[in-house]
Formats: structure tokens, C-alpha cells, sequence
């Protein structure tokens, strides 16, 4: 089978496509064919620095895909043959907290990803994909969009009336909008594009703020909520935000900081003032994935995607996301 690996240090252009031996389905296990596998951030720099991030090389990179069933293991029981799937970024974090072993179980990290034709994941780490979605649509969801919905619903509880601060519009802000208007909440959104904004705006955004043009755009958002503040804030926004994020919370609300995005110093006197809650969040677990998935089949969401690339063509998206041009996800499509 065709497989893309990172084979050291090189960057997005030194991604080799290889050929590997098709796996096979152990007992409990799964094979699946991959149709299509979204990138994040989080794929992008691992390819560009494996060895900070002491991967095991080589490694296949991608949290994210989706696919069918094309063998099954003895004793499996979850899935059938032919079922769509997509598989969980934390193989080994099916409920509740998140234990050690569970934190060294993640797709495209720890363990091969999902960027090959073939993948063969455990039972326990996959989940069915909405019947209304496509392959490529089903691909985005296992990292950014369950990383938004551990966030603002797990974690932070949304509500209607409550609003919610986002940075940027990738992947993890845009699904982050669309629970927000699922929930009947207010969304604030920030980028340096107009044109972004308003299709932000077009999707239900309360408020948008184009930062370029007011840099300590914390202020805009004391303005927009009467001198308040938000109730959440989704932190994506890298270094020198996460201040400014503190500063736009209203006393008593909830900032989550996101992966390996979130940057910045933290000026604990200011949070105790506050009395702000910090959050890490680092994706979620099978069980919230399932919630998450309820939710999106009875609304009939359908994710954002700004683009698709064939598979051949692979290291274009990586190019593209480092451009940052791409308003929600991008995808690798394998005859999806």
C-alpha cells in the first residue's frame, strides 16, 4: 500500500511517499480503507520538526481520516463490514479522565497515522461517522472539531445567551462557531481578513473583530459586551494572545487553551483577580467524539471545508496551511 512517512528532518518536502505491506487485523481489530484524512497544525509541525517532538521514525503522519470497513479481526463486535469509520486521535482514551497511557496513544504521533490507504486501528478507537456526512467531511472531525466541543460543551457547558470568544478562522475556531450558534450562544470572532469575517458573519457570528485594525482588539470585545467581558474564550491564537485573551474575560469566565497552539506568559495575579478558569484541552475521548457526533447527525452540520487535495498532491496542503490562507479544514483526498 501507498503510505506517506516522515523520514527525518527536511520539512514538508522531504515527506516521502513509500510503499508498506498492507496490515492485518488482529484480534479486536479493525482494517479500514482510508478515503480521506484532514490535516491540522498539529500535522504540520510534526512533519517539520520530528525530532524535537522525539517521534519514532519513520512515522506515518495525520490524526484524521475516515474510511470503511474492509476486515475484521475475531471477536470484534462494534463495527461490520462496509460500516464508514473514523478513528479517535487518543486510541486508548475510550471515557472519563485521560490516563498516562492513554496520553501516549495519539494517532500521527506516538503511533503511525493515518496518511496510507490502509489503516488497522483497535475496535475500541474508532467511531461511525454521521450518514449525512461524506468521507471528506467525516475526515475533519477528529481532532478540531472535538477539541472545540470538549471545550465549549464538555468542559465549558455553552449555553444560550452566553458568549464565547474565538481566535482565527481554522478549523478548531470555525466548528467552535458553528456549537455556538448550535447552542444559542453569541460568537465573537477574530481574524485579518474581511473577507473571512464576513463569512464568519454569513455562518452566524455575533460579532466579528478584524485584529490588524485594532490590534488591542481585548478592548473591542469590553465594548461589544458592555464592559463585561466574554463568558469563554477559545485560545488558538499563538503567542502574544493569551494576555489579551485574559483581558477580554469577564470575571468568574473560562479561557481554554488549545494543543500545542496556545502561547504566551500568564500572569497568575491577573487570573486570581479575575477568578478565571484556565483550561488545557487536548482533544477528548471516544465517548465525548460519540456525544459530539449525536449532535452534529440530529443538527445535520456539516463541516467547513475550504479545500481538498488529492493524495499524490499531499504536500500542498501542508504548504497551504503554512500560508494561512484556508478558512476551516483542509483535506487529503484517496478516491473519496
Amino acid at each position: 500500500m501507498k503510505a506517506y512517512e516522515i523520514l527525518g528532518a527536511g520539512g514538508v518536502d522531504a515527506l516521502s511517499m513509500s510503499e508498506r505491506s498492507e496490515p492485518n487485523p488482529g484480534p479486536g481489530e479493525v482494517k479500514i480503507r482510508i478515503r480521506a484524512s484532514s490535516i491540522n497544525y498539529r500535522d504540520l509541525v510534526t512533519i517539520e520538526d520530528p525530532i524535537t517532538r522525539k517521534l519514532s521514525l519513520p512515522c506515518i503522519p495525520n490524526s484524521d481520516g475516515a474510511g470503511e470497513v474492509v476486515e475484521l479481526g475475531t471477536g470484534v463486535t462494534r463495527v461490520k463490514l462496509g460500516d464508514r469509520v473514523m478513528g479517535c486521535f487518543f486510541q486508548r482514551w475510550s471515557s472519563g479522565e485521560i490516563s498516562p497511557e492513554g496520553m501516549f496513544s495519539a494517532l500521527g504521533g506516538s503511533l503511525d497515522g493515518v496518511l496510507r490507504e490502509y489503516v488497522v486501528l483497535n475496535e475500541e478507537g474508532i467511531v461511525q461517522v454521521p450518514d449525512h456526512l461524506s468521507n471528506v467531511e467525516a475526515a475533519t472531525l477528529p481532532c478540531a472539531a472535538l477539541t472545540a466541543w470538549h471545550a465549549l460543551i464538555e468542559r465549558g457547558g455553552v449555553k444560550a445567551g452566553d458568549t464565547v470568544l474565538l481566535l482565527g478562522t481554522g478549523g478548531v475556531s470555525i466548528f467552535g462557531l458553528q456549537f455556538c450558534t448550535l447552542h444559542g450562544a453569541r460568537a465573537i470572532i477574530t481574524s485579518s481578513s474581511d473577507e473571512k469575517l464576513s463569512r464568519a458573519k454569513g455562518m452566524g457570528a455575533w460579532k466579528t473583530i478584524n485584529y490588524q485594525k485594532y490590534p488591542d482588539w481585548h478592548k473591542e470585545v469590553h465594548d461589544l459586551t458592555g464592559g463585561i467581558g466574554v463568558d469563554h474564550v477559545i485560545e488558538v491564537g499563538g503567542a502574544g494572545t493569551l494576555e489579551r485573551s485574559i483581558e477580554a474575560t469577564r470575571i468568574g469566565g473560562s479561557i481554554y487553551l488549545i494543543g500545542i497552539l496556545a502561547q504566551g506568559q500568564i500572569n497568575p495575579t491577573a487570573l486570581m483577580r479575575r477568578s478565571l478558569h484556565l483550561h488545557g484541552i487536548y482533544v477528548g475521548s471516544r465517548a465525548m467524539f460519540q456525544n459530539m457526533n449525536r449532535a452534529i447527525e440530529a443538527a445535520k452540520l456539516s463541516p467547513v471545508v475550504d479545500r481538498t487535495f488529492e493524495f499524490f498532491d499531499a504536500r500542498s496542503a501542508y504548504h497551504f496551511m503554512r500560508a494561512n490562507s484556508h478558512f476551516g479544514k483542509l483535506v487529503i483526498t484517496l478516491d473519496a
